[in-house]
């Protein structure tokens, strides 16, 4: 990047980086540097921005996470309309997988970074905890409106989205069926669900 370049949004240029380094080579080999190098910028703007590389690390980590919890947030208030499993299947693939697989690696490889989540956002507030919760939240809406049976048992049913979320983006992240394979998986958990509110 030249000098004197304005660089749109630097701390997102720089979280995509990370994905991209974790992506190719693994949470392992993450440095400063390598990430600098993967967005194309010298290596002060990573410092310019944050204190030091475990900072910048808190900091994705709380970026993405919040992030998750945004994409399903407004889940609950879908309920009554649409599918039950199109509405899971929309909510959970609002992110991107590629981010929830760098995000899970990266926690994986630096436990600490959870627990940086948490004093930020709140305990069990983003990531992954928070589509649990969503989508836990938008089956009782569900189960009140009668298109999810009243014998349901919604938090298992929540935690069996997540399950399938967590599993496609560990292995299928970047495949042409990761999509297909989770609005499947949403379509089973829920066959024989009323597809219209009942009375």
């Amino acid at each position: 990047m030249p000098r004197g370049v304005a660089i749109p949004e630097p701390r997102q240029q720089l979280f995509a980086a990370l994905e991209r380094v974790v992506a190719a080579d693994g949470p392992g080999r993450l440095t400063g540097r390598a990430v600098t190098r993967e967005a194309g910028v010298a290596t002060g703007l990573l410092y310019a921005h944050f204190t030091n590389f475990d900072d910048f690390l808190a900091g994705y980590a709380v970026d993405r996470a919040f992030q998750i919890a945004g994409g399903v947030a407004g889940l609950p208030e879908r309920a009554g309309s649409g599918t039950v499993a199109g509405n899971l299947g929309d909510a959970v693939l609002a992110t991107p997988l590629g981010t929830l697989l760098a995000l899970a690696r990266l926690i994986a490889f630096r436990p600490e970074l959870a627990a940086g989540v948490d004093a930020v956002l709140g305990d069990g507030t983003g990531g992954l905890e928070a589509v649990e919760r969503s989508a836990a939240d938008y089956l009782v809406a569900e189960q009140q409106l009668g298109r999810v049976p009243a014998d349901a048992d919604t938090q298992a049913l929540a935690l069996a989205v997540v399950g399938v979320l967590h599993h496609v983006a560990l292995t299928d992240a970047d495949g042409p069926a990761a999509g297909s394979r989770i609005r499947r998986a949403m379509a089973a958990l829920t066959a024989g669900f009323p597809a219209v509110t009942t009375t």
